[in-house]
């Protein structure tokens, strides 16, 4: 796995050193394990969900936070005591901790469980303010005619 040196983007860049830790937080993490395995699908314009295979974990081992635009999943298996003897064992049912960055005015709106897929919702919701609005374009003439109506 080769490495990145972000160091010099640091250097010529000034207020994009969020990007700058997002590009190299990806470069990082790409390296770490590949469980559980995911999904991330755009499901509108601005409407995401993102599957994880949870086989074996019930609801109450899973916890789904969002701080400060990361998403973050973690599994917690309870610990099993019982006595198996296995022949094969292919389920992981091992602890996890999955992280998602998210964009700005990203929400999660909802997380459900079914069949061993844990599925979160996701929704842009911009600002009015920061939304496309309509700037009506006035004339200096109809200004100066309403002044003299005035006068």
């Amino acid at each position: 796995m080769r490495t990145i040196d972000f160091s010099p983007l640091y250097r010529s860049v000034v207020g994009f050193d969020r990007l700058a830790d997002l590009l190299e937080t990806a470069t990082t993490e790409a390296a770490t394990t590949g469980y559980p395995p995911y999904n991330i699908e755009r499901t509108d314009e601005n409407a995401y969900r993102i599957e994880i295979a949870v086989a074996g974990f019930r609801p109450e081992e899973l916890n789904v936070e969002v701080k400060e635009n990361l998403l973050t999943v973690t599994g917690r298996k309870a610990a099993n005591d019982e006595a198996r003897r296995y022949l094969h064992r292919g389920l992981a049912e091992r602890n996890f901790e999955r992280r998602f960055q998210l964009a700005d005015y990203v929400v999660v709106t909802d997380a459900n469980l079914a069949d061993g897929l844990l599925s979160i919702s996701l929704k842009r919701e911009i600002p009015e303010a920061l939304k496309p609005r309509r700037i009506e374009i006035g004339t200096r003439a109809a200004q100066l005619i309403e002044g003299e109506k005035a006068a």
